[in-house]
């Protein structure tokens, strides 16, 4: 009997000793999934969700991806992602979301990507967000037995390859900030529709043979500042309001740094900034280094007589480069522009950039700093006193995006 109740009052002080189940904090575990065709709800924090095909976010539906996701897209299928529904993927600085191939194709023989298609959203999309996401290693040849060639999206045709993202309603959102297009093979973007800001991004290693940083079209209205954009085949930003769309494309352009675009192109065309096709464009405090022309336009079929170029700065370490952004017919000279006429003239005292670095080159350096060094000519030489189109920002999934307030240097990093 002793015995008996000595082991009861054990058993009930071990009892209390133990937390509660309510107590417990639960362990959500990463998904690890294998997709292919129509997706939604949420991607958890930090999951591996592998693309075995393409994949489609239904209409009226939507894909909430968080933190830390990794996105691994099959090479063989190369998948292509169509969002007729809505696409949240908010990531962090330190726990990005990545749209990647597996680590082995990582290489540098698929330096221009190809490897897998790239997001691709129809009419019916109403919001799509990409915030601390990375996408990398895209950009595949559509077929006919593509989806999107299939479903009449993009240019509907075989033979095209695919942009890292195109965005077509023209009453839609689309909110691109804080996030890396890298290692692909045409164009980084193509917008032709919606309210949209791209801020704060990096553009770096696309377009082989041809291809743009953003490339928008008519039905656009956005704001594009704070943007990096390095080594594009062709144009940084290409703004046109081609296609016929309402509203006219009207782009205020600020505060981005262009460097080495344009040289890669095997024919002549532009090399930082383009427009054309009566696209309505006020392009203030860009920054220009080393890039094959100046804002070059159409003379053919310009740009709307509303637009304003304004407080723009140029350098080029070689006369070539210099001569070629020197106003003209074609180039455009905008008001209180900082522009020499001799070689390595206005250097902007980079942090830490070559600016002897070749301009063929596309590989990217992570150490580099586009930040002004002391004493840099841009600093101080920005205006501040126009106006942004979504100053009061973009609703997307209910949290409003603004529109960075303007620097008064020039370019998108002013000093440390």
């Amino acid at each position: 009997m002793k015995k008996i109740l000595l082991f009861a009052m054990a058993a009930a002080f071990l009892a209390g000793c133990q937390k509660s189940t309510d107590d417990v904090t639960p362990v959500v575990k990463p998904d690890e999934l294998s997709v292919s065709g129509e997706v939604s709800g949420t991607w958890k924090k930090s999951s591996i969700i592998t693309v075995k095909g393409d994949i489609i976010i239904p209409a009226g539906k939507s894909l909430a991806i968080e933190e830390g996701v990794s996105i691994i897209m099959d090479t063989t299928t190369k998948p292509e992602i169509i969002v007729n529904g809505n696409l949240f993927a908010v990531g962090t600085a330190a726990n990005p979301i990545k749209f990647t191939v597996p680590e082995a194709a990582r290489t540098a023989k698929y330096k221009f990507g190809q490897l897998w298609g790239g997001i691709l959203a129809s009419k019916t999309c109403a919001e799509l967000l990409l915030n601390n996401v990375i996408m990398e290693y895209g950009g595949a040849v559509t077929t006919e037995a593509s989806t999107s060639v299939k479903l009449g999206l993009y240019k509907a045709a075989s033979g095209e390859f695919d942009p890292a993202l195109w965005f077509s309603n023209t009453n839609g959102k689309l909110v691109i900030v804080n996030s890396t297009i890298r290692n692909w093979r045409d164009d980084a973007t193509y917008i032709e529709g919606g309210s949209v800001l791209f801020a704060n991004n990096t553009f770096y290693t696309t377009g082989m043979s041809g291809g743009d940083g953003i490339n928008i079209k008519s039905g656009v209205i956005a704001d594009v500042a704070y943007n990096l954009i390095y080594s594009t085949n062709t144009n940084g930003l290409k703004l046109s309001s081609t296609g016929g769309r309402t509203p006219q494309a009207y782009v205020v352009a600020y505060n981005n740094t262009l460097v080495n675009t344009g040289w890669r192109r095997p024919t002549v065309k532009g090399g930082s900034i383009w427009v054309e096709q009566s696209v309505r464009a006020d392009l203030y405090n860009n920054l220009m280094a080393n890039c094959r022309f100046g804002i070059k336009r159409d003379a053919k079929l310009p740009e709307d007589a509303r637009s304003v170029v304004s407080n723009n700065f140029y350098y080029g370490y070689s006369q070539d480069a210099v001569d070629q952004f020197q106003p003209s017919k074609e180039i455009l000279a905008g008001i209180n522009d900082i522009i020499g006429i001799k070689a390595d003239q206005n250097d902007p005292k980079f942090v830490n950039y070559p600016n002897s670095t070749d301009k063929l080159n596309a590989d990217y350096n992570t150490s580099w700093d586009f930040h002004l060094a002391a004493g840099s000519p841009a600093l101080g030489k920005g205006i501040t006193s126009f106006t942004r189109n979504f100053k009061d920002g973009i609703v997307i999934n209910g949290v409003a995006y603004k529109s960075p307030d303007p620097a008064t240097y020039i370019g998108a990093f002013g000093t440390k």
